[in-house]
């Protein structure tokens, strides 16, 4: 895992592609969000986000 983050770092720091970190950023936090949500009492909340 470490080694995919170093690459992905390594990847946006010599292509100038630093755009893409929040998008990356978001995209975990609402993978996360929603594996959290999944059996919990916090899920007819989050649908109402949605």
């Amino acid at each position: 895992m470490k080694d995919l983050i170093t690459e992905l770092w390594a990847f946006m720091k010599v292509r100038k592609k630093f755009w893409l970190l929040p998008i990356i950023i978001m995209l975990l936090l609402l993978g996360a969000l929603l594996v959290l949500a999944q059996g919990s009492a916090v899920a007819p909340f989050i649908y109402t986000l949605f």
